[in-house]
């Protein structure tokens, strides 16, 4: 039996599903691509290879297995693009949401499914009709659950577009004890600078008290004055338009005080661990490219019950 908690985003983790960048199909066309920094990286030739984003994967498993943490990986799909395990389905407290999301991502929920098998039965919800949501966009912090999503203008406009106002009605009914606090994001499908593809493309919470976060990927100023004000703007680590292009939100906690980041990422990094943060670095620059890192690479199953 597989046990499910996840109260927020940094209580020591215990399990997790990391992606596998295995047969992951090679280079897409143009057209098959469907966010602006893989179609950037396609039409410059610089799209990310097999070869190159195994080991990357591989250094970060070896990361979270050193400190203790069970890791799953999803069955290998021919193929198929895997990496991004974090969009197909979450956990808040002990409740498993598998994502209604988009269609050519619809098999990827298939790799884990004996996963899912051995978790209890009443715990697993799937969600259907009208809502849309992926993972990347879901939060827990505190009492409330941070959600970015798109009114439906822009999620009928545009297909960086994956959270709608259905998608965060379900989240107030399956979690009514929760407050479920929407973020309106910015969007583009021509230029990766000016699109918050998720919530955690542009805002992650940390557990001594800080936060990295890009203004400029919310759509409403109200939005980032509450998020400053939440956390105390001098705990919030303010990134720019490149530094979101390069996913330096996108980090992943392990615990409390260790962070997971790309090594690359010198100005972060260092901030990191001036605010007493051990950083755990691994190579991450090509999965990158595919408008996605760390974070998005994990679906965190159970994480330790710090209530008690």
């Amino acid at each position: 039996m597989i046990e499910l908690r996840i109260k927020d985003e940094f209580s020591p983790l215990e399990a997790v599903v990391l992606g596998t960048a295995k047969s992951n199909g090679g280079d897409p066309t143009y057209e098959e691509a469907y966010d602006p920094k893989s179609k950037e990286h396609i039409k410059a030739g610089t799209f990310p290879k097999e070869r190159d984003m195994v080991p990357e994967m591989e250094a970060f498993a070896e990361v979270l297995e050193k400190h203790g943490v069970t890791v799953y990986r999803p069955k290998v799909i021919q193929d198929y693009n895997q990496i991004f395990t974090r969009d197909i389905a979450f956990v808040i407290d002990e409740t498993f949401v598998i994502t209604q999301m988009l269609e050519e991502r619809s098999n990827e929920i298939d790799a884990i499914q004996d996963f899912i098998d051995q978790m209890p039965e009443n715990s697993v919800v799937r969600m259907n009709g009208d809502a849309y949501l992926e993972g990347g966009d879901v939060m827990p912090v505190d009492e409330h659950i941070f959600v970015g999503y798109s009114e439906l203008e822009d999620f009928e406009n545009y297909t960086v577009a994956r959270t709608n106002p259905a998608g965060l009605a379900f989240l107030q009914k399956q979690f009514p004890k929760r407050n479920i606090i929407g973020f309106e994001l910015n969007k583009s499908d021509a230029d990766p600078r000016k699109n918050a593809l998720h919530l955690d493309c542009c805002f992650q919470p940390l557990g001594l008290g800080h936060c990295i976060i890009h203004p400029e990927g919310f759509k409403n100023a109200e939005d980032v004055y509450f998020i400053k004000n939440y956390f105390g703007e001098e705990n919030c680590f303010e990134i720019h338009a490149d530094e979101m292009y390069e996913m330096c939100s996108n980090v992943f906690s392990i615990k409390p005080n260790v962070v997971v980041s790309e090594k690359n990422f010198t100005r972060l990094n260092q901030w990191l661990e001036e605010q007493g943060y051990t950083v755990e670095l691994v190579p991450y620059q090509e999965i990158s490219k595919m408008e996605g890192l760390l974070r998005c690479s994990t679906l965190p199953l159970r994480r330790a019950d710090t209530s008690k």
